[in-house]
């Protein structure tokens, strides 16, 4: 650093002057941040057993209707969270919502508390569940290369699981209760749209300060705010068949009034709000000379607010009234699969608050507010909720619902453990401004 007294004796002194002030304008600025020590070494004792973990829970498999792999890793995640301290128990799905695709049966929800000393409600959310079959673990397990840890599920959502526990752990060696409750929810139906899970979500989520969603954090690591509602329309006609070439007027053609609806339905998305319905899948007909009596046709339909889906519900009812053939009989069904999950004043503060704790450690931390794609269970902690909701919390990765390539990067571990405790910590003691 340049000193005062190496100035030439000669130099004016207006230059003197100016180079002081420089100096002492310096030496006033604040250092950056560091990271706070003691939760840092936490974080960086918990890498190599949250690495251990990830590869018990890859080691169980879980499809979304494998009810025995199912009951095993609620088990192990239960077990964990009662040696963490917490108040742990199964429980079963207060209602159903059924879909097309839901099973008769779903898997047991992992719910845990711990009681603080303090005013903040928190809760952490992932999901237990894969979309792989049963046998697939032997051709993909568990391993370790360089920076990578590859397994089925191991990104969506088991590093998710991993992460809570390990973060559970850090608040526990840290002796940190200022909270009032820390609330645990690992449900084992996400990947077949929550039918059970997403109850529980609701009722728990509407009394949180705080959601936070270990669903992973994709390439760059960002915390999302904002996701795309999932919805689906399913659409029947009946008709009447008949001999297609000696008799069609003596049928009703399903067909013919399938299509009808398909091309007044169509224009009901409004793509430039994010409002999107297109018709994916239809049926009809048996033989090529018999009128067909039934047609169906299924849609795609996506959202960017949970009001645009009540809306796209009512206008469809209302759409299908104007037939082609007034003889044929329509319905039409629609599926919220999940809902959006909109950016609020709520969660744009704490994830402001997130990223200064990033800044801690150096690093640069993204914030998605505009939904992209894809759907969470974080929306449904949202519906009735008043706090914030924040997804993204897990570790970054790559090919989730691949068999091949799905995989989380190990030197995210210790960044991400140290943000979620210092986010907890700094909620519960209303740090957040």
């Amino acid at each position: 650093m340049t000193s005062a007294f190496a100035l030439h004796k000669k130099t004016p002194l207006k230059i003197i002057a100016a180079t002081l002030l420089a100096l002492g304008a310096q030496a006033m600025q604040p250092a950056l941040a560091a990271p706070q020590a003691p939760y840092y070494d936490l974080a960086q004792q918990e890498k190599a057993g949250l690495i251990d973990t990830m590869r018990d829970l890859v080691g169980i498999e879980s499809g979304s209707k494998d009810l025995e792999g199912l009951a095993r890793i609620a088990a192990l995640i239960r077990d964990r969270l009662a040696a963490l301290g917490g108040r742990a128990e199964l429980l079963d799905a207060p209602e159903v919502y059924r879909m097309d695709d839901t099973p008769e049966k779903i898997g047991q929800v992992v719910h845990a508390e711990f009681k603080g000393t303090g005013k903040r409600k928190i809760m952490l959310i992932a999901h237990m569940d894969t979309v792989y079959l049963r046998g697939m673990l032997k051709d993909q397990p568990f391993r370790v290369d360089g920076n990578k840890a590859y397994g089925l599920g191991i990104a969506d959502d088991k590093q998710g699981i991993a992460t809570i526990l390990h973060t559970v752990a850090i608040l526990q060696k840290a002796g940190f209760k200022d909270y009032d409750t820390l609330t645990v929810l690992i449900n084992g139906d996400e990947e077949i749209s929550s039918p059970g899970g997403r109850s529980l979500h609701t009722k728990y989520g509407a009394e949180q300060d705080v959601v936070l969603s270990f669903e992973g954090g994709g390439a760059d690591g960002q915390l999302r705010l904002a996701t795309s509602g999932i919805g689906a329309a399913y659409l029947s006609v009946t008709g009447k068949s008949s001999h297609a070439g000696a008799a069609p007027e003596k049928g009703v053609n399903a067909l013919y009034e399938l299509s009808h609806q398909l091309l007044q339905l169509d224009k009901l998305s409004q793509p430039e709000r994010g409002l999107k319905l297109n018709w994916t899948v239809a049926q009809a007909g048996t033989n090529r000379n018999v009128i067909p009596a039934a047609a169906s046709a299924q849609a795609d339909a996506r959202a960017l607010k949970v009001a645009d889906f009540e809306q796209l519900q009512q206008r469809l009812n209302d759409g299908i009234k104007k037939q082609l053939i007034p003889e044929a009989k329509v319905g039409v069904k629609f599926e919220m699969r999940r809902p959006p999950l909109e950016a609020t004043p709520a969660s744009r503060k704490v994830s402001a608050h997130a990223r200064g704790i990033y800044e801690e450690i150096g690093m640069p931390l993204n914030v998605a507010e505009v939904a992209t794609g894809g759907g969470t269970d974080a929306a449904f902690a949202a519906l009735k909720s008043r706090g914030a909701v924040i997804e993204g919390m897990g570790l970054s990765g790559f090919g989730a619902h691949s068999n091949d390539a799905e995989y989380v990067l190990l030197d995210t571990i210790v960044p991400r453990l140290y943000l979620s405790a210092r986010l907890i910590m700094d909620v519960a003691q209303d740090k957040v401004k």
